[in-house]
C-alpha cells in the first residue's frame, strides 16, 4: 500500500461502518419480488477479520442477486479521481463474483459498472483499474469524479455464496 491510496474499509471498526464514516448493509432481490436470501456478518477467516456476504442466489421469480452495498459517501458524490482503480482482499468458495460500482449519473437500479473476480479459498490482493470497467445496461460514460456507491454482489445464477472481505481501497499507481 502507498502513502496515497485511500482506504474505504480495512475492518478494523468492528461494525458495519467503514473507515469513509458509510455503513454496509445487505441487499437482495427481494426488493424486486427475488427470493434469494443473504446474510451479512462481522467473521474471521484464517485469521483476518472480515465481513462475510453469505446466502442463496436464486433465479425464481426473476431474481438472481445477493449484494453488500457500501455507499461512498453520506450525501455528495465522491470524488476518486485521483485513483487508478479499486483494490481488495477477498477469500470465499471459489465462486464468481461482481464488483458494481454506481455513480450519480445512473438512474435505473440495475445499471451499473461491473469488474467480475474468482474468490479463492485463500486470501487474495485483486486490483481493478478504472479503465477495465465495463458498463452495464447504460450507454452513460464512467464518472469516475462521481461515485455513489460499491457492490460486491453474488449474482446472475443459481448457487450458494459465501464471501469474506477483509479490505477495500483506492489505489494509485
Amino acid at each position: 500500500m502507498s502513502a496515497s491510496d485511500l482506504i474505504i474499509d480495512d475492518r478494523t471498526s468492528g461494525s458495519y461502518r467503514s473507515n469513509l464514516g458509510t455503513e454496509w448493509r445487505l441487499v437482495t432481490d427481494q426488493v424486486m419480488g427475488g427470493v434469494s436470501d443473504g446474510q451479512l456478518a462481522f467473521d474471521s477467516y484464517k485469521n483476518r477479520k472480515c465481513l462475510r456476504l453469505s446466502g442463496n442466489v436464486s433465479t425464481e421469480n426473476n431474481g438472481g442477486f445477493i449484494q453488500m452495498a457500501l455507499p461512498f459517501a453520506d450525501q455528495d458524490d465522491f470524488d476518486a479521481s485521483a485513483y487508478t482503480g479499486i483494490e481488495i482482499d477477498v477469500a470465499g468458495n471459489n465462486e464468481s463474483y461482481n464488483i458494481h460500482i454506481r455513480t450519480a449519473g445512473l438512474w435505473f437500479p440495475w445499471q451499473s459498472y461491473r469488474f467480475a473476480f474468482q474468490a479463492t479459498a485463500d486470501w487474495q490482493t485483486l486490483r481493478f483499474p478504472f479503465s477495465d470497467i465495463k458498463p452495464y445496461k447504460t450507454t452513460r460514460r464512467f464518472q469516475q469524479h462521481k461515485l455513489d456507491r460499491i457492490g460486491l454482489v453474488g449474482i446472475g445464477r443459481e448457487f450458494k455464496a459465501d464471501l469474506c472481505v477483509a479490505a477495500v481501497k483506492f489505489y494509485k499507481e
